[in-house]
């Protein structure tokens, strides 16, 4: 029997080369609408799904692959003789590859999207196919991406796909459409937060209400991918990875270490803290500097160059400075690199270095050196307590210049 691949999909970058290759390989394509017209442009043989199920796409496309021959091809356990007389008996052929990546949903409640067209792009039969394929997984191949193509291609190629593969395909397909789901849920949790009356407040105060409860809903949801594996935690005996939010810049984000260990747990931490400190003290674009050890400041200052930044920050506590974690705000040249390696520094991050810095640092190893520009702090930040995070404003520097001092001794000016 001639083996059946099933493809519809949204975005159909690649779509016509895997399905080329796919029908080279003796399988029959069925597809739906949009994509069957993109192949069929593209020459690729096409059946189309109506022809399967006997029954025209309906309601503007809304009822296209909802039919027991399409749901019966992909859920049918081969491996069960009376589900595979059942195929039989009703005339279903089965179906070994399913290929569906989703509406964009989440791209077009990015933008100014109407509710309308935010339901339209609300996927209905596509998460439902792949949900199917993906827990028929030894019966059936799930291609959630197109970055899957390749791969599945190259693995047919060698004879099969095999069951770790299917298995692993089967993951990426339920991460794909939980994570699809939950952004449609928080979506529609927005709209009937913004449509709920509450109680005790004045006209005057919906709007702040309604920017709050945008800000903290009543259901939060983040999605965080693994960046790194650390060597240990804040301990060696304890596990640590870095994750980062998905979507969204990140501590690392724009960085490039130039020399030096990857980070640790313990570094990262810290050069969370010398970012941000540094980014607050660079905010009116005065040169500036910030050391930090143990997550707390040991130094910082802004001068007139960046060299007397550092020179202020490192004379704060030069004790506590010796293997801690430096920031500055502007390139470092020869001269300052020559300062600044005269004691221990474990990490350094600075958004240039010309060609004598590096070869000064080059002759310190055991020092990381990140380029990085200044940090783009988030509007929240959070802080984890035992079962939950406590979520507020990012913390901002204010303008200080409405400021009366209430005491006799003055500030002093450095």
């Amino acid at each position: 029997m001639k083996r059946r691949a099933l493809i519809s999909v949204s975005d159909k970058k690649g779509v016509a080369a895997f399905a080329r290759q796919l029908h080279g390989m003796g399988f029959e394509i069925i597809s739906t609408g949009g994509t069957a017209r993109a192949l069929e442009e593209a020459r690729v043989p096409v059946t189309p799904v109506s022809k399967v199920t006997g029954a025209p796409e309906m309601l503007g496309g809304r009822v296209k692959t909802l039919h027991p021959k399409i749901h019966g091809g992909i859920l049918a356990d081969l491996e069960d003789p009376d589900q595979v007389i059942e195929l039989v008996d009703h005339e279903i052929g089965p179906i070994d590859l399913v290929c569906v990546n989703l509406y964009p949903f989440e791209e077009t409640v990015a933008g100014e999207a109407s509710e309308k067209e935010a339901i339209e792009q609300i996927d209905i039969g596509g998460p439902t196919m792949l949900r199917a394929a993906a827990k028929n997984f030894k019966s059936v191949i799930v291609v959630p991406s197109s970055r899957f193509y390749k791969e599945v291609v190259a693995e047919f190629e060698l004879g099969e796909v095999s069951e770790e593969t299917r298995k692993r395909l089967a993951l990426e397909t339920f991460r794909r459409t939980a994570e699809y789901d939950a952004a449609i849920a928080a979506w529609l949790e927005e709209r009937v937060e913004k449509d709920a009356q509450v109680p005790g407040i004045d006209p005057e105060d919906e709007a702040e209400v309604s920017e709050s409860s945008d800000e903290f809903p009543k259901t939060l949801k983040r999605n965080y991918e693994r960046e790194m594996e650390l060597r240990y935690g804040e301990n060696p005996h304890q596990g640590a990875a870095y994750y980062v939010e998905e979507g969204e810049q990140h501590l690392l984000s724009g960085t490039e270490r130039l020399q030096g260990r990857p980070l640790s747990f313990n570094n990262l931490y810290d050069v969370d803290a010398a970012r941000s400190l540094l980014t607050d003290l660079a905010s009116d674009g005065e040169p500036a500097a910030a050391i930090i050890k143990h997550a707390n400041p040991c130094g910082a200052a802004v001068g007139e160059t960046l060299a007397e930044a550092y020179r202020k920050a490192f004379a704060s506590d030069p004790t506590s400075a010796f293997g801690g974690i430096v920031a500055l705000s502007g390139a470092v040249d020869g001269e300052l690199a020559k300062e600044i390696s005269k004691v221990f520094t474990e990490v350094l991050i600075a958004p240039g270095f010309d060609e004598e810095a590096r070869e000064i640092f080059s002759a310190k190893p055991n020092m990381t050196v990140l380029e990085a520009g200044l940090l783009e702090r988030p509007k929240l930040s959070a802080k984890h307590v035992t079962g939950g995070i406590l979520l507020q404003h990012t913390d901002r520097v204010e303008d200080d210049s409405g400021y009366e001092i209430a005491t006799t001794r003055q500030p002093s000016s450095g």
